[in-house]
C-alpha cells in the first residue's frame, strides 16, 4: 500500500500520526500547506514531505512512483482533475458533514439553520465539490445546547475516530461506495455566510429560526452574527444552558 496523505489542521496531524504508528510502510509522502507541526513530524520520522504548491510543480517529474491512493484528511484546498487521476485508485476525502447535505463550506452553520443531518463522512473525490460516492459515514446527534463552534469539534473527534474504524477496508481498497442523491442535499458557497449572518432588524423570524442563526455561528474568534443600526455595526453571540 502506498499513500500520498495531503494532511491538514488537527484531524490531519491525528490521521498521520495513526497511519504513522499502526501502517508505518503505507505513507510514501506527507503534503502541508505550510511548514507545519504536521510537515515537522513528518521530517523527524523520516517522510518524504513537500510543501503543496512544490508537490503541484514537481507533478510532470512523477513517474514510477504513483501512489495507490491519495487521502485528503481534512485538506483545505480543491485539487483538480489531473492529480485526482494520478494515484491508481483515485482519492478519498475526509468530509465534516452527513453527505449529502452540507456539501461546500460553512457545514456545521448550515446544519443549524437549516436543521439539516449532521456528520462526518469519507467519500470519493471528483472534480466536483463533495460529490463523490460514500464510502463511509456517521451522524452526529446535535441539540439545543450546540453552536458551530460544538458542532465543529464534534466533526474533528468523530473524523477522526471513522478514519480509525475505516482505515483497515482502505488501506485493503476493499470499500464499498453509495452514489450521493445530491438533490436531496444542499451546498453552500463561502460566499454566502456573511449575508446569511446579517440580522434584518425589521424583519421577521420565529424565535426558533433566530436562535438556530445566532448559535449557528457562534464560535470563539470567528465572526458572528451581525446586524446595522445608525451607521454601526454590532454582533450577536448566544449562550444557552439546560435548567
Amino acid at each position: 500500500m502506498k499513500v500520498w496523505l495531503f494532511a491538514h489542521d488537527y484531524v490531519g496531524q491525528q490521521v498521520f500520526s495513526f497511519i504513522a504508528s499502526k501502517y508505518f510502510a503505507d505513507i510514501s509522502c506527507v503534503i502541508t500547506v505550510e511548514d507545519n507541526e504536521i510537515a515537522k513530524n513528518a521530517k523527524k520520522n523520516g517522510y518524504d514531505t513537500l510543501l503543496y504548491e512544490d508537490f503541484l510543480n514537481g507533478l510532470p517529474e512523477i513517474n514510477s512512483d504513483v501512489p495507490d491512493i491519495g487521502i485528503l484528511a481534512w485538506w483545505p484546498k480543491i485539487i483538480k482533475k489531473n492529480l485526482i487521476e494520478i494515484p491508481l485508485h483515485g482519492f478519498i476525502n475526509l468530509h465534516p458533514c452527513f453527505l449529502p447535505y452540507n456539501r461546500g463550506k460553512n457545514y456545521a452553520f448550515w446544519a443549524i439553520v437549516e436543521q439539516n443531518p449532521f456528520g462526518v463522512s469519507i467519500h470519493e473525490v471528483t472534480p466536483g465539490i463533495d460529490d463523490g460516492a460514500i464510502i463511509m459515514q456517521k451522524k452526529i446527534e446535535y441539540s439545543w445546547l450546540d453552536t458551530g463552534e460544538t458542532l465543529y469539534n464534534k466533526a474533528c473527534v468523530n473524523m477522526v475516530q471513522l478514519f480509525i474504524e475505516s482505515y483497515p477496508i482502505i488501506r485493503n481498497l476493499t470499500w464499498e461506495k453509495t452514489p450521493q442523491a445530491l438533490r436531496a442535499g444542499s451546498f453552500h458557497k463561502n460566499s454566502e455566510l456573511k449575508e446569511a449572518s446579517k440580522i434584518k432588524l425589521d424583519s421577521s423570524y420565529t424565535g426558533r429560526e433566530l436562535l438556530n442563526l445566532l448559535r449557528a455561528q457562534t464560535f470563539s474568534n470567528h465572526s458572528s452574527c451581525w446586524f446595522e443600526e445608525d451607521g454601526a455595526t454590532y454582533e450577536v453571540r448566544l449562550n444557552i444552558t439546560k435548567k
